[in-house]
């Protein structure tokens, strides 16, 4: 029920109390229903209490841009997945995303590193990370021959897909990786 005396609506929103905690804590709240929540907002004043020297360093277009923060480490583009003892995942939800994450994060058996834009193109063609160049041209003559419009008896319903083959292509046979 709203917290508001007299109301005997049903406390759907969350208001923090006037005495919050010192600090960085998350303050005690009380729920109110919308019409009370509303004029708590419109009473509500971030500055109050502030000097004006106080609101002119809160409201600088850097404010807070100061702190140093923490160094992200290289993951190769793929988060980690957590301790899975701690978690309960009877359809594997969770799991799959991070073992298709990783997967794809694969290196080459060769070691020479694929971008992002590689990998993309390697998908369009629907090849393995650790095809060589010779497999890379067979697959790309095979993809020209089924959606080129002259073997389709004219039909340019595949032109968008030739396109994208295509460009995959010349996007991998440039590449350190393939060379």
């Amino acid at each position: 029920m709203c917290a508001h005396p007299g109301c005997d609506q049903p406390g759907e929103f969350r208001a923090p109390l006037a005495d919050g905690l010192p600090g960085d804590q998350p303050g005690r709240y009380r729920w109110l229903c919308l019409e009370h929540v509303r004029a708590f907002n419109a009473g509500y004043n971030y500055f109050a209490g502030m000097t004006a020297e106080e609101i002119h360093d809160a409201q600088r277009p850097y404010a807070g841009w100061e702190r140093e923060t923490r160094a992200f480490a290289a993951t190769g583009g793929a988060d980690r997945p957590p301790r899975w003892a701690d978690y309960s995942d009877p359809i594997d939800a969770i799991g799959a995303r991070f073992r298709d994450g990783l997967a794809n994060a694969r290196a080459r058996s060769d070691g020479k590193p694929l971008t992002p834009q590689e990998r993309s193109a390697l998908k369009i063609l629907g090849l393995d990370a650790d095809c060589d160049r010779r497999a890379l041209r067979q697959r790309y003559s095979e993809l020209v021959r089924k959606f080129h419009p002259d073997r389709n008896g004219g039909d340019r319903s595949h032109e968008r897909a030739l396109q994208a083959v295509i460009e995959a292509y010349q996007r991998l046979k440039g590449s350190p990786a393939f060379a």
